[in-house]
């Protein structure tokens, strides 16, 4: 049995940002240049942070351009018009719907859906009031399972 209230410390954590900018030899246009080209490749922001890290050693771009990925996609315009978290959930929701039109009675299945678009609904609420999606937009399974 755990004693007191303590939780577990397991978390990834950052390099050290000040260091780390120093000793690579990449300049700022270099690696505005790389995030570019990745996503007029079709790549979303979390994988071209990925590649970054695993193919050119860029840890944090941000501690090399002084501002986030998906600002600079949205200064060139490549920006994605949902933001990925909220996509993601949305195509896990229109799976979960497809399979539940082929399996009506899996319940469990119907429990995930009513999660998975409770966490949709929340993350609409908060972009909304951070002004990253219009105060219009709604999320409609209908429309939406189409596209995503």
């Amino acid at each position: 049995m755990r004693r007191g209230k303590k939780k577990g410390k397991s978390h990834s954590t950052r390099p050290i940002t000040s260091d780390v900018a120093a000793k690579l030899k990449v300049s700022e246009d270099e690696v505005i240049s790389l995030i570019v080209d990745y996503a007029k490749k079709g790549y979303a922001p979390s994988m071209i942070g990925t590649l970054l890290r695993d193919q050119h050693g860029i840890a944090l771009s941000k501690a090399i351009i002084g501002k986030k990925l998906t600002q600079v996609l949205a200064e060139k315009g490549l920006a994605p018009q949902i933001p990925e978290d909220l996509a993601n959930l949305i195509k896990k929701a229109t799976r979960i719907r497809r399979h539940l039109e082929e399996h009506p009675k899996d319940y469990f299945s119907l429990r995930g859906l009513q999660l998975t678009e409770s966490k949709i609904h929340r993350l609409v609420k908060y972009y909304k009031r951070k002004g990253v999606l219009p105060q219009d937009w709604k999320y409609e399974p209908e429309k939406i399972s189409v596209i995503a």
